[in-house]
């Protein structure tokens, strides 16, 4: 791939500032680029450095226009680099065809250019769209339906009648559809409760890497369009996930969770269940979420509070040891002058004789 950096420009709607002909042949980290290359500078410490980079251009923030360098100027940089990364990235083409390898059930119906790996087990009254990947160790269960353009990594699960929307992608060793965690106590015994339901992904979602995502105890647990969740994220049985949510690493969310769209959970966040996360809510990393969070309301620490509050708090608990000391001295004083205090006789009172 060669392309001059004005047509880099104009697919990440940038300003050029300098030579615009200029032939790109990669992209490229800022301190490995070579002379052909573009590279990515936003942070204050790289924008300091733009002279050392090889790379003859650099995608940086709006409020740099001096440099010895190829300027591309964008609003949104992280956003121009993953389109110039895509760019490009050689994306290894699907080898078309079932396998003979491949292990299909009965009434199977399929799209046009279907990818079926050696190993792909596939169950009975399965339908998928047309351009779906599914590589090796895939196992599809009965009655599953998914859309086009879907790619499925290695060992990944898709257990019976759940539904797959177009253009998702499963990362590898994730489980779609396995049994909510419902038990009923009987004294000192535990009885499984039936999971009938479904898990329904739409479209334009990512499920990241060993990810597990149960089904519905009865109806479906539902993941909205354009979802994104990073790997080892699981969630419960008859959850709610808003359109274009983020859920990072090792977050875990209980049954009946509902999630507005544009939220973020960060890294092994936990959410207790029926709880309710609004539309652009944010939950910082390793919070543990009781109560339900409004609308744009940014929370962290367990249980979950405004951030603000939160590093007030944070700020404080280093210093409890030092409060504690002076707390027991205040303790000691106090003690002190109420035994002088009790010792000491009391004063002789005036009265009429």
């Amino acid at each position: 791939m060669e392309l001059p950096v004005r047509k880099i420009a104009e697919i990440v709607n940038g300003e050029v500032i300098g030579d615009g002909d200029f032939i790109i042949r990669d992209v490229a980290p800022f301190d490995d680029a070579g002379p052909y290359d573009i590279t990515f500078a936003v942070s204050p410490g790289y924008k300091k450095r733009l002279e050392e980079t090889a790379a003859a251009a650099v995608i940086v923030t709006p409020d740099v226009s001096k440099s010895e360098k190829i300027l591309v100027r964008v609003e949104n940089p992280y956003l121009a680099l993953a389109r110039v990364s895509e760019l490009f990235c050689e994306v290894p083409r699907p080898v078309p065809g079932i396998s003979r390898q491949a292990s299909v059930g009965k009434n199977f119906r399929h799209g046009k250019e279907i990818s079926v790996y050696p190993g792909v087990f596939i169950g009975d009254d399965v339908i998928l769209g047309s351009r779906v990947v599914l590589y090796p160790g895939v196992m599809i269960g009965n009655g599953v339906t998914i859309g086009d353009d879907v790619v499925v990594h290695p060992n990944v699960s898709i257990l019976e009648r759940c539904q797959v929307g177009n253009r998702v992608i499963i990362q590898a060793g994730s489980v779609i559809g396995s049994d909510g965690f419902g038990y009923a106590s009987d004294g000192d015994r535990y009885y499984k409760i039936p999971q009938r339901g479904i898990v329904r992904i739409d479209d334009d979602v990512e499920i990241g890497a060993c990810n597990t995502i149960d089904r519905a105890t009865f109806g479906q647990t539902w993941i909205k369009r354009g979802v994104k969740t990073d790997n080892l994220v699981h969630i419960a049985h008859n959850v709610v996930v808003g359109e274009d949510t983020v859920l990072v690493a090792q977050v875990g969310i209980s049954g009946s969770v509902t999630i507005g769209n544009h939220a973020i959970l960060a890294g092994q966040a936990g959410v207790a269940q029926h709880v309710k996360i609004g539309n652009r809510a944010t939950v910082g990393p390793q919070s543990g979420i009781t109560k339900s969070v409004p609308d744009g309301q940014v929370v962290s620490g367990t249980p979950g509070m405004p951030h603000r509050l939160w590093l007030k708090i944070s700020n404080i608990i280093p210093k409890l040891p030092d409060i504690n000391k002076k707390i027991r001295k205040l303790e000691k004083r106090i003690e002190k002058l109420e035994k002088r205090q009790k010792s000491e006789p009391e004063s002789p009172g005036g009265g009429q004789t």
